[in-house]
């Protein structure tokens, strides 16, 4: 492809299409990204220029990627009828069959190195952040944390045993998140009992949630829906 009027993120799909089908051999790694530029015809160095972590961007373009195909299975889903926690689990289940589960447990292989934890830790924050803003939530101020903080702990954990389940249509996973989201509707009721204590409420009533978070698709500026 030619380098006169670059488009990045053109170029940053076509890179990870084209590294897909090299993961679950080499992993998010030097030698599949390699492949992926010689097989998107693409040069190295307009490679670089596109994904200047080489792997490292592409894996997290491909968690991004799952990301919006969530948005879009919950914005083409008729959710009226379902309770809060019902929707929260579809977004889950929907966030999960939009990945494939070994470039997943590459994935988590990779972001489990030191170096690259924290960059794990954004996504899923994230992930958990488009979530609650897809279902409507706006809240900003202590909530804001306290529900992306559990929905975090409950993808994670449910990704976890998703990418070992061998259960026929993954029934084991889904029974799973379904114990996952029943723990944090006990968590919702110990928020609720706590708050009651006055000292309690008024050290929460001073958080607030941040006017822009970084690495984290969609959010641009406070009370962001």
């Amino acid at each position: 492809m030619k380098n006169d009027h670059l488009d990045v993120d053109r170029a940053t799909s076509e890179l990870l299409d084209a590294i897909l089908p090299h993961v679950p051999f080499d992993g998010w790694a030097q030698p599949a990204f390699d492949m992926a530029v010689k097989d998107a015809g693409m040069t190295p160095e307009l490679a670089r220029l596109v994904c200047p972590r080489g792997a490292l961007d592409l894996a997290v373009a491909y968690h991004r990627r799952g990301d919006q195909a969530m948005v879009a299975a919950l914005e083409a889903a008729d959710l009226s009828a379902m309770k809060f926690r019902d929707r929260i689990a579809f977004g889950v289940r929907a966030r999960l069959e939009a990945a494939d589960p070994e470039l997943v447990r590459r994935g988590a292989a990779l972001f489990s190195l030191p170096q690259y934890a924290g960059q794990g830790t954004k996504l899923i924050w994230g992930t958990s952040d488009l979530l609650w803003r897809s279902l409507g939530d706006a809240s900003e101020d202590y909530n804001w944390y306290t529900k992306r903080m559990t929905l975090s702990g409950v993808y994670s954990a449910t990704v976890l045993f998703w990418i070992g389940d061998e259960s026929e249509d993954n029934a084991d996973t889904w029974q799973f998140l379904d114990r996952r989201i029943n723990d944090v509707m006990q968590f919702e009721k110990v928020k609720g009992s706590a708050l009651k204590l006055p000292f309690v409420k008024s050290i929460l009533g001073t958080i607030r949630a941040p006017a822009a978070c970084d690495d984290m698709p969609g959010r641009t500026g406070k009370g962001a829906k």
